[in-house]
C-alpha cells in the first residue's frame, strides 16, 4: 500500500477532516489532498508529525513505498548540502572580516593607530565574532562545534594584532615578540557570549514551538 492511501485511511479512521489536519500542521488543505493522492510527498518533519497525530509508527507509514523512501533520502542529502554550504559561508564571511582588518592596517590604517585599533579590534572583529558565534549556538547543525570554535575565534583575535602592530614594530625596530595571550582571552570571551546568546535564542524558539503545538493539540 502506498503512503498516500495509508495517510488517507489513518485520517478517516480518526474522523479528522483535511481542513482540521491542515490547520494542525500549518499547511493548506490542498497540500493534504496532494499527499493523500500521491501528487506530492510530505517532508520528513511533516511525516513525523503525521505519525504522532495518527499514532502510527514511521515504519508502518513508510514501509512498502520505495518512492517515498527515495524522496526522503534525496531530501536528507539536500538538507546536508545546504547545511554544509551555510557553514562554509559563515566561516568565509568571518575570515573576510578578519583578513580585512589586517589588510586595512597595511593599506594605511597604521597611520592612525588609535582610530584603526578602535575600528578593527574593538568594533569590527568583536562584532563579527559575536554574530558568527551566535549563529553557531543557535543552529543545531553546529551542535558540538561551539566548544571547538570558541578557541578558534580566540586564536583569530590573538593573531590579528600580531599580524599588524607586532609585525610592523618588528620591521621597524627589529624586535621579535610573541602573540599576546590577553588578545586570545578577549576573543574567547566574545565567542562564548555569542554561543550562549545563540543557544538562548534556540531554546526560546523551541519552547515557543512546543507551546504552539500544545495549543493546536488542545484545539
Amino acid at each position: 500500500m502506498d503512503l498516500g492511501t495509508k495517510l488517507k485511511q489513518a485520517r478517516q479512521s480518526r474522523n479528522v477532516t483535511q481542513e482540521t489536519l491542515a490547520e494542525r500542521l500549518g499547511v493548506s488543505r490542498q497540500t493534504i489532498s496532494n499527499w493523500e493522492n500521491n501528487r506530492s510527498y510530505p517532508d520528513i518533519v511533516s511525516i513525523i508529525a503525521l505519525s504522532d497525530l495518527y499514532g502510527v509508527s514511521l515504519d508502518a507509514l513508510l514501509k512498502g513505498d520505495p518512492k517515498m523512501i527515495e524522496h526522503l533520502q534525496q531530501q536528507t542529502n539536500t538538507v546536508k548540502s545546504r547545511r554544509q554550504l551555510s557553514k562554509a559561508a559563515l566561516l568565509s564571511a568571518y575570515l573576510l572580516v578578519w583578513a580585512g582588518t589586517i589588510l586595512a592596517f597595511w593599506l594605511g590604517g597604521r597611520k592612525d593607530a588609535m582610530g584603526y585599533s578602535l575600528a578593527a579590534f574593538y568594533l569590527a572583529l568583536p562584532a563579527a565574532t559575536l554574530v558568527c558565534a551566535a549563529f553557531i549556538g543557535r543552529e543545531k547543525s553546529w551542535a558540538g562545534w561551539g566548544k571547538v570554535m570558541i578557541p578558534v575565534f580566540g586564536l583569530a583575535h590573538m593573531l590579528a594584532p600580531y599580524a599588524t602592530f607586532s609585525l610592523a614594530n618588528r620591521a621597524s625596530l627589529g624586535r621579535f615578540a610573541w602573540p599576546d595571550l590577553q588578545d586570545m582571552a578577549e576573543g574567547v570571551l566574545w565567542a562564548s557570549v555569542g554561543v550562549l546568546l545563540g543557544v538562548g535564542l534556540r531554546t526560546a524558539e523551541e519552547r515557543r514551538k512546543k507551546r504552539d503545538q500544545s495549543v493546536k493539540e488542545k484545539e
